[in-house]
């Protein structure tokens, strides 16, 4: 039996209401665990599973991008049919591609790329309960918009790390930030080449305070100055987060599938 080991890319899927978070943990259940008891099921031997980042408790995402290593004799359709098989129906994986041994999705990742959905509307949804973010009273669009663009670039954010994050370092680059309304829909899109513990989920409620009149669009700034987490608005909930994708040097990127921007439900024009 051989011990060549082939690497491969997976995107993964999950809905992460019922984890806490994607690594794996002594007394709960995560993302990882049950991916890497799939996946070692299927290889016949212990396989290790690293993802290009990590999602809190309740956190989802719709094209995790993650790699493990396997010396058995696979096809891509075969790993695919046996983890979608095996694993519970709140994790999928979309795609699978062998890659070369080089490749590493969370050392080798030079961006990832989060969304963050918030129906605004005054009743309680139902079908998309845990999966969006429900705000009740109306939020005024254009000064969070305004906002958002003040976190393009190299900022330091200590006002938006959480007080247990265990970076080294709290600046990073954000390559873009948008905010649109898609009917009543309001969703942040944020690109950077790493996030802090929380990170995402603190500036978004700064921009709630901000939609509701609460802060001004400039407030962005000076919290970002402040470098002070007690002085930023509360941390906004999980459900609306996802983890949408990560980015690589273009000679790994280009082996990766190309796959419209998720999550699709929310039918976004292209």
């Amino acid at each position: 039996m051989t011990t060549d080991n082939q690497t491969y890319a997976i995107g993964v899927e999950f809905i992460g209401t019922n984890y806490r978070g994607w690594q794996r943990q002594a007394t709960a259940t995560s993302i990882q665990e049950h991916l890497e008891k799939t996946l070692s099921t299927i290889a016949n031997h212990a396989v290790e599973v690293v993802a290009s980042g990590r999602t809190d408790a309740g956190v989802h995402a719709s094209n995790m991008v993650a790699h493990f290593k396997s010396h058995a004799k696979r096809t891509p359709h075969n790993w695919l049919r046996g983890a979608n098989t095996l694993l519970p129906n709140d994790i999928a994986l979309r795609w699978l591609v062998p890659m070369p041994s080089d490749f590493h999705a969370r050392f080798g990742a030079i961006a990832r790329r989060y969304r963050y959905v918030t129906l605004n509307q005054p009743y309680r949804p139902a079908i998309l309960r845990h999966q969006v973010t429900h705000v009740y009273e109306p939020l005024n669009i254009e000064p969070m918009i305004k906002a958002s663009e003040l976190l393009v670039g190299t900022h330091d954010f200590s006002s938006f790390r959480a007080s247990q994050c265990q970076s080294n370092q709290p600046v990073r680059t954000v390559s873009h930030a948008q905010l649109f309304k898609h009917g009543e829909y309001i969703v942040f899109d944020i690109q950077a080449n790493g996030f802090l513990h929380h990170m995402v989920r603190n500036i978004m409620g700064t921009l709630f305070a901000i939609g509701r009149g609460e802060l001004e669009p400039d407030d962005i700034t000076r919290l970002l100055h402040a470098k002070d987490r007690r002085l930023a608005p509360p941390t906004a909930d999980p459900d609306g987060l996802y983890f949408i994708n990560a980015y690589y040097p273009n000679h790994f990127q280009a082996l990766l599938p190309q796959l419209p921007l998720t999550p699709l439900w929310l039918n976004l024009p292209k």
